[in-house]
């Protein structure tokens, strides 16, 4: 085929590679293309390793963003701002604009027409000021009053300001009823995962019970046994650590009845797998999975006490925690 396509110095190494090199034709691997020197004499080891903020290495952010960020210190001051303070924010430009304009009448720059004639410097005048800043202020811009000279300016600039404010003042509302939906959803989100937090400890009770009764009979499937009580600790471990966080994170509310009763139903799942594992049969020989999951179990459980905890909680749920953590170190 090469021979058909013009190629005149072809030979057939029948055995591939090993014929090639055992001609003694030259070879390159990946690897050490990757460390050949480049132009400058250096050699190629691919970019550095980012670094996380703790230190570690590779660690960092995997995207790199090649455009510069708009510096966004304006988009958060207006942010960390109520949505009263902003209307009051824009009634106050629309007022110094307006005593803006009074004023340059006040020093002889008429810088408003009305019917061919400026504003004057009195209190009419002064209305006039107010009543031009706000039909500015809105882009209503009826065209009874004009601005004249520097008071151009003053307009355009009164105009984007208010017209940027107001529109932060109607984005906060909307933002607003977004957060009562968002939150709506979250409370709801919640209580469904608390309520399946206590299905999936009775579930996890019922089958160590299950592997307890496997346990007991004269020849008692290991294979079995291990297959189910690797499940049941697996599950075990991630509703322990669910209740963990509940605990120890501030913003999470939860109702005394709610987590009482979640504490109640993870100090008997404690206490059936203490059992449990005290009475395997003796030819029972532990995986690794099941090892780790044991050794996170007990960890996250030391952790749950009275004292533990960063937040004060009630005599009922001090009570479950401690026994918690007192079961947590029978389990080895």
């Amino acid at each position: 085929m090469l021979h058909e396509l013009g190629y005149s110095n072809v030979r057939d190494y029948r055995a591939g590679l090993a014929d090639w090199v055992e001609s003694g034709a030259p070879t390159e691997s990946v690897a050490e293309a990757a460390l050949q020197p480049d132009q400058a004499g250096a050699v190629f080891a691919g970019p550095p390793l980012s670094i996380s903020p703790d230190g570690e290495i590779g660690r960092g952010p995997a995207r790199v963003s090649r455009m510069r960020r708009f510096d966004n210190s304006v988009l958060d001051l207006v942010q960390q701002r109520s949505t009263l303070q902003l209307f009051l924010i824009w009634i106050g430009t629309i007022l110094l604009s307006g005593f803006a304009y009074w004023l340059g009448a006040r020093i002889g720059a008429h810088g408003l027409v009305e019917a061919g004639h400026p504003v004057g410097a009195d209190l009419n005048g002064f209305g006039s000021a107010l009543y031009f800043s706000f039909v500015t202020a809105t882009s209503i811009g009826y065209g009874d009053i004009v601005p004249v000279g520097g008071a151009r300016v003053i307009a355009v600039a009164e105009a984007i300001a208010a017209l940027l404010i107001f529109g932060a003042v109607v984005a906060k509302f909307v933002s607003h009823r977004q957060e009562v939906l968002v939150s709506e959803i979250h409370r709801v989100t919640f209580e469904e995962r608390l309520d399946r937090v206590q299905t999936n400890l009775h579930m996890v009770i019922s089958e160590l019970l299950s592997i307890a009764a496997m346990c007991e009979s004269p020849h008692a499937p290991l294979n079995r046994i291990r297959a189910r009580l690797e499940s049941a600790t697996l599950l075990f471990q991630g509703e322990l650590r669910t209740t963990h966080d509940l605990l120890y994170q501030p913003r999470l509310m939860v109702e005394e009845g709610v987590l009482a009763s979640i504490l109640a139903a993870l100090s008997s799942a404690m206490s059936v797998l203490s059992d449990l594992l005290a009475n395997l049969p003796p030819e029972f020989s532990r995986s690794q999975p099941l090892d780790i999951s044991l050794q996170n179990i007990a960890r996250l459980a030391e952790d749950i006490c009275g004292e533990c905890v960063p937040h004060t909680y009630t005599p009922r749920l001090v009570f479950w925690m401690d026994r918690i953590q007192a079961t947590a170190r029978c389990i080895k």
